[in-house]
């Protein structure tokens, strides 16, 4: 079945009334051949064949990376909007998309829980959000230290590095949760504490409540890298991390991925200051542009110039039909939230496997346990399972690998012999809402495989 084709008529008669308002200026303003109809159909088909080559990101047996497809209202707004490629850089550059993209930062906020005198915009991914987060950190604290945990994305070290801002890495424990007790004796030495409110390995929350405490006794500033698990705070009631999710209304910044649970296509990030004051930051002139209107536009506070105004329309469009409510978007996540302890239910009923920890958000590590107790045969099994998954089409799955120190494996599991400097286990991650439903089927074709 076609899941795209019941909507194409709807981006047809789009398209059409988009014809009639490039018509009212005239024939004008094609500067460029228009391809033949044949030719082009010829060298998109080409592409679809070559696109196959991609694994089945769409299906629920790909529970491998954070990777799903945009929802269809999202892509068929995106190539809407990319008809006309507004640059949101300007008001003068999409002043509708402009507009959209201050609504969506205005839904952000409230969902974050920034009601009066925040500042935000869109960013093209989380990495670049998570800069700015940091460059305004630097601003703030020059000379002091962003901090974040071992279980950080690597872009916080490396940001601090392109903004030759030091670094400090805080040790955490067999558990995944930062020590802190190290954060203390460092504290004055901090500037900005980065705090992951679900890390894109195992979905860790980290202790916010208590992390806050300490800045508000030592005055460093807190940032909040929620760019995977920022959405979850709709359902935070539903998470056994609640009581930390209500604490991020107090974070100076916030940087959320509309592109991973906000169904958005890639190239979607966002960027959220509690206190609007940081914008002086970002202050800067231009001789040639922004000169349609006297209101604030998104390129005085941001760091990047050109952007997609469809990333802004693909946004809105699909806030529009899943508002950010824990009956709208959160019911998806629900969905996957359920998929993960559905999932981790059967790995714990199976003697032959084992839970690596708790799921806290959409995110499961395992492992099958190997007949010698020890790293090495560890890791061979679980490579040969994540290989043996990807040959069968029909009956296959795509999981993920992810590599856990030894000395925090053994930690948990201390039954194993440490002969390498690492564990390997099976990781999957639950983004789809199809995954409550296929959750026993995936066990059951990762067990089905492990016994050959």
């Amino acid at each position: 079945m076609n899941r795209y084709g019941p909507y194409l008529p709807a981006l047809k008669n789009a398209l059409q009334k988009l014809d009639l308002w490039r018509s009212s200026f005239g024939d004008e303003g094609i500067g460029f051949d228009l391809p033949d109809p044949n030719e082009l159909s010829l060298i998109l088909e080409t592409l679809a064949q070559r696109l196959e080559g991609n694994y089945p990101f769409h299906h629920p047996q790909y529970a491998g990376q954070m990777l799903k497809p945009p929802h269809p209202a999202a892509w068929l707004a995106y190539s809407l909007a990319m008809t006309i490629n507004p640059n949101n850089h300007a008001l003068d550059g999409g002043p509708p998309t402009s507009e959209m993209e201050k609504e969506c930062v205005g839904m952000l906020a409230e969902m974050v829980g920034y009601h009066d005198h925040y500042l935000g915009h869109l960013t093209s991914g989380g990495t670049i959000a998570n800069l700015e987060a940091l460059f305004v950190a630097r601003e703030i604290h020059p000379g002091k230290a962003i901090a974040a945990s071992a279980n950080a994305h690597y872009t916080h070290s490396r940001m601090c590095h392109v903004l030759n801002a030091d670094f400090i890495e805080i040790p955490a424990d067999r558990n995944g949760i930062p020590d802190l007790d190290f954060i203390e004796d460092h504290a004055s030495e901090i500037g900005t504490l980065v705090v992951t409110m679900g890390t894109t390995g195992l979905g860790i929350v980290e202790p916010l409540s208590e992390m806050k405490s300490l800045a508000d006794i030592y005055g460093f500033r807190i940032h909040a890298d929620a760019a995977y698990g920022g959405f979850f705070s709709l359902i935070s009631d539903k998470l056994p991390s609640h009581r930390h999710w209500t604490f991020l209304s107090e974070c100076d910044s916030i940087v959320i991925d509309p592109h991973k649970h906000g169904l958005q296509p890639y190239g979607c990030g966002s960027v959220l200051y509690k206190n609007a004051a940081v914008g002086k930051y970002f202050k800067h002139d231009s001789p040639y542009t922004y000169f349609t209107s006297d209101e604030l536009h998104l390129g005085e506070i941001s760091l990047e110039c050109s952007r997609a105004g469809a990333a802004a329309a693909a946004l809105w469009t699909t806030l529009q039909l899943l508002p950010l409510t824990g009956s709208g978007l959160g019911n998806i996540l629900l969905h996957a939230r359920n998929a993960a302890i559905r999932f981790s239910e059967r790995i714990l009923e199976n003697s032959d496997w084992e839970l690596f920890m708790q799921p806290e958000l959409d995110i499961a590590g395992y492992f099958k346990k190997p007949a010698v107790l020890k790293l090495s045969e560890l890791n061979r099994v679980n490579r040969t399972v994540f290989e043996a998954g990807m040959k069968d089409k029909e009956r296959g799955f795509h999981l993920s690998l992810f590599k856990v120190p030894a000395d925090q494996f053994t930690g948990l599991f201390p039954e194993y012999l440490s002969d390498t400097p690492a564990a390997i286990i099976l990781r999957s991650v639950f983004m789809k809402e199809e995954h409550e439903g296929f959750s026993n089927e995936l066990a059951d074709r990762i067990f089905s495989v492990s016994e050959e």
